[in-house]
């Protein structure tokens, strides 16, 4: 498995957005506020391209527990996967955002359906995650080549050689 470490913007992040941008939802991980367990809920990603930077961002209604949770701690894991070949860790840090501008410019049709209250209402909570840092495993091979590597691992006991490709970005 070839392995790299990125610092800072650039090809790093851009690699994180074409890896996350057709996966609708994430698994949005906080801390409960008051049993301290972690709890993980399916958000849909509002943005989809890396012109936001390091940034992404949920909808979800104000007197949500998610919401709750990161008002007593920022710290925030989103999980992404397609199901199949793509997986990406996001450690990052949630705050609420007041910009009813930017809730307009995000605002579409499948949010409205869960939210029929509009982007202008109070009731309708804007959460931006910062990323900090962020690992991602990004299988290259066919299926049939993965097969194969299973199997062989199976029987001779040894890990894969190369089955993919896994990374590690650091934002700040």
């Amino acid at each position: 498995m070839s392995q790299h470490e990125h610092a800072g913007q650039g090809g790093d992040i851009e690699k994180l957005w074409e890896m996350v941008k057709d996966i609708k939802f994430a698994m949005f991980t906080t801390r409960h506020r008051e049993n301290g367990h972690l709890h993980s809920r399916p958000m849909t990603t509002q943005n989809r391209k890396h012109d936001e930077g390091d940034a992404v961002y949920f909808f979800m209604p104000s007197d949500s527990d998610p919401v709750h949770d990161l008002q007593s701690d920022a710290q925030v894991n989103l999980a992404y996967s397609d199901g199949d070949d793509t997986w990406v860790s996001v450690s990052g840090t949630a705050e609420l955002v007041d910009d009813v501008a930017m809730k307009r410019q995000l605002w579409n049709k499948p949010t409205e359906a869960w939210m029929p209250e509009g982007p202008e209402s109070p009731h309708v909570a804007l959460v931006r995650v910062r990323i900090s840092h962020a690992d991602y495993w990004d299988v290259t091979s066919n299926k049939l080549v993965q097969l194969y590597t299973m199997a062989k691992t199976a029987i001779t006991g040894h890990p894969p050689k190369n089955p993919g490709d896994t990374g590690h970005v650091r934002m700040h």
